[in-house]
């Protein structure tokens, strides 16, 4: 701890939970707290930004270094701004490169009221030592009705933590001597919390030590969708560079699967190092092509026709009365008036959309094809489509073969999609809207897409480092059915380290109140990868997703639908699509076919 205080901490134990109390450093007994919570920036103790005119007025690490207020402006973190990630909306602070704009976790007690189904915090640690392994402490929630509960809160450093889970990534550091050369990262992790329960305040971790600390810049909480149901999503699998794109407007074909009497949509500037403006943005019915059936709805966000998103976050757009049917194509068109070099994309998207010239200016409107004259297979920014009413949704979290590779293009034949037209035509169990968060070449265990920086590779971050973004912010999410690991398989994986994997994930998920229901791993015999010891370690993790002991509420023998039964480490060759690792459109078929729909609602 680096800020001297005029208070101190302690902990009784009630009922077994452990309860931080707020106690002047000279006054009453711990056990008497005379403090009330206050709001976050009325704690602030800590300078973490300092202006590059004066790289000396801020230490956040407590040997002087600090984070650049060009740097954070030049990535759309203005002061006071509200800042979206995963679904939670953080404030970034008003008094950032002037004032003190963060905490030292210590045990202080935060003003946070109301309902939510999970806490966010804007975090990270630091070391006066370099870069470290990060800080982890354990909390108190209290809520309305007099129960507390602890939680665990982990902040990467801010030197040396990830790039996958950042939420915004800087290039330069302060210090005293002037500014260097070296990325610097804060974090959004977020926590459980009882949902059925009105939160009263929290009470930060305390220190972790002289070597390390916590620092806070935020904290919210996320709050349900209330009311919407995920009808489309795709996952961000990689940034990439583009055009560059200048005046030009996106036209983006995608396929709902709820329906609904009114419409939201949301853009996400994940993976980025900079803002991106959107003028104007517009939902459609597909006729043909790029045709729209009449004329295009505007979307507003914030009641304005266009809006900017800041580097890794996102946003949605406000709620328009446009009836949106089940089962069919939209058309989201996206204006992007300044000159973009890379996008923040999903790669394989098996649907074809469409893009207006360079220079050809706001299209966004127009309900005819003739202004878009390029043709893309790849989603940019665009990461949902919400609908007004249903019972919520499935989220399939997968890799190519739930993403739908070598099924047919603009036919909408992936396995979640036609699970969507099963649930809408039975009335067993609700019809949940099917969330595709699916990413080709994924894995389970390891980043294939580093998390950061212009890239080829869009395969991704780890399943275990999008989950928060791809399932547990999603719109209306109740059940997950996760279907992942062949390709951490097929790169050399052992067994032991994906079922670890995948205990983790359903772990975190069934933490969070969804239902998660594990799948089989298909066989692949014939594809290079896929050779006599991967087939070994894949029996091995199926072995473990039939008897799990309870990590998973149900199980889908995917592996057992589309084997051949005379050659088991092998896809039935009518269900292979040519390449021996991805089902063709049959197979695709009979595996959606082959799902029990009560096993998705218990």
């Amino acid at each position: 701890m680096r800020v001297a205080r005029p208070w101190t901490t302690a902990g009784i134990v009630a009922g077994g939970v452990t309860l931080a109390l707020i106690a002047p450093s000279s006054a009453a007994p711990a056990s008497v707290p005379t403090h009330k919570p206050l709001p976050l920036e009325r704690l602030f103790d800590n300078r973490a930004v300092s202006d590059d005119t004066r790289p000396g007025d801020a230490d956040f690490d407590g040997a002087g270094a600090s984070l650049s207020a060009q740097d954070l402006r030049a990535a759309g973190w203005i002061p006071g701004r509200d800042i979206a990630l995963d679904a939670a909306r953080l404030t970034w602070p008003r008094s950032a490169g002037a004032q003190p704009d963060n905490v030292i976790a210590d045990g202080q007690a935060v003003r946070l009221r109301g309902r939510g189904e999970a806490l966010t915090f804007l975090v990270a640690s630091s070391s006066p030592n370099g870069p470290g392994a990060g800080a982890t402490g354990v909390g108190t929630v209290r809520y309305r009705d007099g129960s507390s509960h602890p939680y665990t809160l982990s902040a990467p450093d801010w030197r040396a933590g990830p790039a996958a889970t950042k939420a915004v990534g800087l290039p330069h550091l302060n210090t005293p001597a002037g500014q260097r050369q070296e990325t610097a990262r804060l974090y959004a992790v977020t926590v459980p919390l009882e949902r059925d329960h009105e939160v009263a305040s929290v009470v930060l971790p305390r220190d972790p030590g002289p070597a390390t600390d916590l620092h806070v810049f935020a904290a919210s909480l996320r709050q349900p969708a209330y009311g919407w149901t995920g009808s489309w999503a795709a996952s961000t699998a990689g940034y990439t560079k583009v055009g560059p794109w200048t005046d030009q407007t996106l036209r983006l074909v995608v396929h709902t699967s709820a329906g609904g009497p009114a419409a939201r949509v949301r853009l996400e500037n994940t993976f980025a190092a900079a803002p991106v403006e959107i003028g104007h943005a517009t939902v459609a019915l597909q006729a043909s092509g790029a045709a729209a059936q009449g004329s295009p709805v505007p979307l507003t966000f914030g009641g304005r026709p266009g809006t900017s998103i800041p580097a890794g976050a996102q946003v949605f757009s406000d709620p328009v009365d446009f009836p949106v049917p089940a089962d069919a194509n939209l058309l989201v068109s996206i204006h992007l008036p300044d000159p973009v070099a890379a996008v923040p994309v999903h790669s394989q998207a098996s649907q074809r959309s469409y893009l207006s010239a360079a220079g050809s200016g706001d299209r966004t409107a127009e309900p005819g094809a003739g202004s878009y004259t390029g043709t893309l297979t790849t989603w940019p920014f665009l990461t949902g489509v919400d609908v007004r009413g249903g019972p919520g949704s499935v989220v399939a979290l997968g890799d190519s073969i739930t993403d739908g590779t070598k099924s047919t293009t603009d036919a909408n034949r992936r396995w979640p999609d036609v699970l969507a037209r099963r649930l809408r035509g039975q009335s067993e169990v609700p019809a949940y809207g099917v969330l595709n968060a699916g990413i080709s070449a994924n894995r389970v265990v390891a980043d294939r897409y580093p998390g950061e920086g212009v890239s080829t590779d869009t395969g991704g971050v780890s399943t275990q480092h999008r989950l928060e973004r791809d399932v547990l912010a999603q719109t209306g999410a109740r059940t997950v059915v996760v279907f992942q690991g062949i390709n951490d398989l097929r790169w050399g994986s052992s067994a032991e380290e994906l079922i670890a994997g995948l205990r983790s994930v359903a772990t975190r998920m069934r933490e969070r109140g969804l239902r998660v229901v594990g799948a089989t791993i298909a066989p692949c015999e014939g594809e290079s990868l896929c050779t006599a010891d991967a087939d070994a370690r894949r029996s091995a993790v199926n072995a473990f997703i039939r008897d799990n002991g309870g990590v998973f509420d149900a199980v889908l023998d995917f592996d057992a639908v589309v084997r051949d039964p005379e050659h088991p480490a092998r896809i039935l060759p009518a269900y292979d699509s040519g390449d021996h690792l991805h089902p063709g459109d049959a197979g695709l078929r009979a595996m959606a076919d082959s799902i029990d729909l009560r096993k998705l609602t218990g």
